[in-house]
């Protein structure tokens, strides 16, 4: 199976299924006869341009750019709200799960990084904001789903 038929497969799965990491997504793509490296997955999900956006069901799930603009438009007074108070665009995890980047609206990183460091997380070491991206370090040995937990009441 070639590369345009993977990357339609991928489309597909994340389109009708909440995967929540690589090798749960390479692992349905092995059973349907797909067969390549971790490597290769992640450069056709960095290729779809993939995000990942909360999930209470399953901490952070994978989403297709034009499935968030859906999603937006189906929850447009609840996403707006939600933009201007917070500026919260996106947030992806390190392989390690100990760090995560936020992507925010512009001007807003400074602030929800505050916020962030204003909880007092015992799971979050600290926050470190550019303009539109926050960078935030997790304790060591914390979880992701503890870590999302920790973080959605800002976000």
């Amino acid at each position: 199976m070639d590369k345009a038929e993977r990357l339609l497969e991928i489309r597909k799965i994340i389109q009708e299924q909440k995967i929540s990491n690589q090798d749960e997504l390479q692992a349905i793509l092995t059973i349907k006869g797909f067969h390549f490296t971790q490597a290769t997955l992640s450069r056709d999900l960095k290729y779809l341009r993939v995000g990942k956006i909360p999930d209470e069901e399953k901490g952070m799930i994978y989403v297709l750019p034009e499935t968030i603009s859906k999603k937006t438009q189906n929850t447009a007074n609840e996403q707006i709200t939600r933009e201007q108070s917070t500026g919260f665009i996106s947030v992806e995890f390190t392989s390690a799960n100990q760090m995560a980047v936020i992507k925010t609206l512009p001007g807003f990183a400074s602030s929800l990084a505050y916020r962030i460091d204003g909880m007092n997380a015992y799971e979050i070491i600290g926050t470190i904001a550019g303009d539109d991206t926050i960078l935030v370090i997790g304790r060591e040995g914390i979880p992701r789903p503890a870590l999302v937990r920790s973080l959605r009441p800002v976000l």
